[in-house]
């Protein structure tokens, strides 16, 4: 079987994940594990050679078996969870992931000390090593930095093991009870079962009458199984305070994910506050759409809804053209690492039963096409989205020279291409257009998109942080939905009517259980994107060189050296303003084109 599979371009599809793995059960799987073992061996008869004066020389050997074990893990893990993705329902999918993520846990801890030794070593001896070993050196800072939180190798051992079958399955049955979900929507007059993709397909609809139906369906799945969706979302908390608060001491929960990010806690602190200093410029956004849409005040069900009557929609193989042509304008070599992902047959955009709701990309090897997941539905946000996680994957692919072990972006910065490229497909639409009346309906939706990119995300975090505090105070579920209710009224203010209804939508974020305080990244990336674009505005081609060597980086530097070549100071307050400024521009433009 070749590796790149030739199809009809464009058609709504599965993925191959040939390139992954050929098979998960026979001869050439077999030789995987041999082989597989043969490295976590050679890495195991390092531990007695160990010590400071170890050669720059053999230190560079053990860490390139460490890679070698990374790229095991991301074909052989990989696989499982982009199959589960895929199938949420499949057993033979859930068995191979939940071997995976054993094995891999088995692993880890037999090669535990060498993490656990290089963190202990002195300075001076660990910057020797490091000079010896420049392709590396990130990463090896990267593991140096979590030191002081880093506990003796049997207790990091039981943690290994503690994960897979505890906050790991804990988050592989949210998926699979979420995903099981069947939602009802009478369209037409007839009643029809929906995935969820399907269902949030109309939050945009031109129709008031549908978005309320369709909202009031979720939160009302959702919220019958609340209790349940609550409690496991409470263990998952607590187990997060218990191994980083507790064992590992780190001041505050969100701590944790700031140092994965290599950015300091009061970064963060500055963008939250920023953006809750910045709630009027949406509430006077909302304000306007609630004139174009001849209403007093919008209600939540009304947030996303268009400001034409007329709805475009966009067959999937106009959209691909349309994105791929989008991103070959701006930069040739940006479109042909996009078409790869689509000459690989490495998309998966079809809706179908048991699929996982949403979108991603997932880059899993330097120099193989990475996997895109979108659930198309043929609106215009779909096409947004696809030009999103496209960016993702042209992201990935620009840093295909770096290791495995560095070429995967930081998440506050894995969103600058993505996000980039969305708004280079904004526009584009916008340079097209000549329409007064499409025109403000296209900057309108870069402005829903920028609420729901910036503000909403930024809440999300200040939600966790207040339910990780409650659940520390032994809170129940219904109290954290209360607290949320209490959140989505601080954003909104008067300018939104927010049914009770939405309390339980938080058991609907997948990030909250399965990467918590992830949704910061978005803001991060959304308000740097701004800043970047006006430069882009401002210089044409020759901003362009710069960009690129940014998402040539990949995780191959901290975000705060990648971004001062782009002349970003992320601790000052004046940069985040900044990014708001030009929201409310877009306001402002809005306002003129009513």
């Amino acid at each position: 079987k070749e590796s790149i599979i030739v199809k009809k371009r464009y058609e709504l599809t599965n993925w191959s994940l040939y390139d992954l793995l050929p098979e998960t059960e026979g001869p050439v799987f077999d030789q995987l594990m041999q082989d597989l073992e043969v490295v976590v061996c050679k890495i195991e008869s390092y531990r007695d050679q160990l010590s400071p004066a170890i050669s720059g020389e053999s230190f560079a050997e053990l860490v390139q078996l460490i890679e070698k074990v990374a790229e095991y893990e991301n074909r052989m893990s990989g696989y499982g969870g982009l199959w589960f993705a895929a199938d949420t329902q499949s057993q033979e999918a859930l068995g191979f992931m939940g071997r995976m993520h054993q094995l891999f846990a088995d692993i880890h801890n037999r090669i535990l000390f060498f993490s656990l030794w290089w963190k202990k070593l002195d300075d001076q001896i660990a910057n020797r090593l490091m000079a010896a070993n420049e392709k590396y050196r990130y990463f090896l800072e990267s593991l140096r930095r979590f030191k002081p939180h880093t506990l003796s190798e049997p207790e990091e051992k039981v943690i290994n093991l503690k994960n897979v079958n505890g906050a790991d399955a804990l988050v592989t049955l949210y998926d699979m009870i979420t995903n099981k979900f069947v939602f009802k929507l009478t369209i037409d007059g007839e009643e029809k079962d929906l995935t969820r993709e399907e269902l949030s397909a109309f939050y945009r609809s031109t129709d008031p009458q549908l978005r309320e139906a369709a909202y009031r369906e979720i939160n009302r799945v959702y919220a019958n199984d609340g209790a349940v969706l609550g409690q496991i979302y409470i263990h998952l908390m607590r187990d997060w305070r218990n191994e980083n608060l507790t064992l590992r001491e780190f001041p505050e929960p969100v701590s944790v994910r700031n140092l994965r990010n290599d950015i300091p806690d009061p970064v963060v602190e500055t963008l939250l506050d920023v953006s809750r200093k910045n709630t009027e410029i949406f509430k006077d956004y909302f304000a306007l759409k609630a004139k174009w849409l001849g209403v007093d005040k919008l209600q939540r069900f009304d947030v996303y809804a268009p400001s034409r009557q007329v709805e475009v929609e966009y067959p999937y193989a106009e959209a691909v053209d349309l994105v791929l042509d989008t991103f070959s304008q701006f930069s040739p070599k940006l479109g042909r690492l996009a078409q790869e992902v689509f000459d690989t047959d490495h998309i998966d955009s079809e809706i179908r039963p048991g699929k996982e709701g949403g979108a991603f990309c997932a880059g899993m090897l330097p120099g193989v096409a990475p996997w895109v997941k979108v659930n198309y539905t043929s609106k215009a946000r779909d096409v947004a989205t696809l030009a999103h996680e496209l960016g993702h994957a042209v992201h990935s692919s620009m840093a295909a020279d770096h290791s495995i072990l560095t070429f995967h972006s930081s998440l506050p910065l894995a969103e600058t291409a993505s996000v980039f490229s969305e708004m280079l497909l904004t526009d584009r639409l916008l340079s097209e257009e000549e329409d007064p009346a499409v025109r403000r309906s296209i900057l309108a939706s870069a402005v829903d998109d920028a609420y729901a990119t910036v503000m909403r995300q930024a809440y999300f975090v200040i939600f966790e942080r207040d339910a990780h505090r409650m659940i520390a105070e032994g809170k129940t579920a219904n109290e954290i939905s209360q607290m949320y209710y209490e959140n989505l009224l601080e954003q909104f203010g008067s300018s939104v009517e927010v049914d009770e209804g939405f309390k339980w939508e938080w058991t609907a974020i997948p990030h909250f259980y399965a990467t918590p305080f992830y949704c910061y990244a978005y803001s991060f990336g959304q308000l740097l994107v701004l800043a970047l674009y006006q430069r882009y505005r401002q210089e044409g081609a020759d901003f362009i060189p710069g960009y690129l060597r940014i998402l040539a980086y990949g995780g191959s530097a901290s975000p705060e050296y990648i971004l001062s070549e782009a002349g970003v100071d992320m601790s000052d307050p004046d940069f985040w303003q900044g990014g708001f400024d030009v929201i409310r521009g877009m306001v402002e433009q809005l306002k003129d084109l009513s």
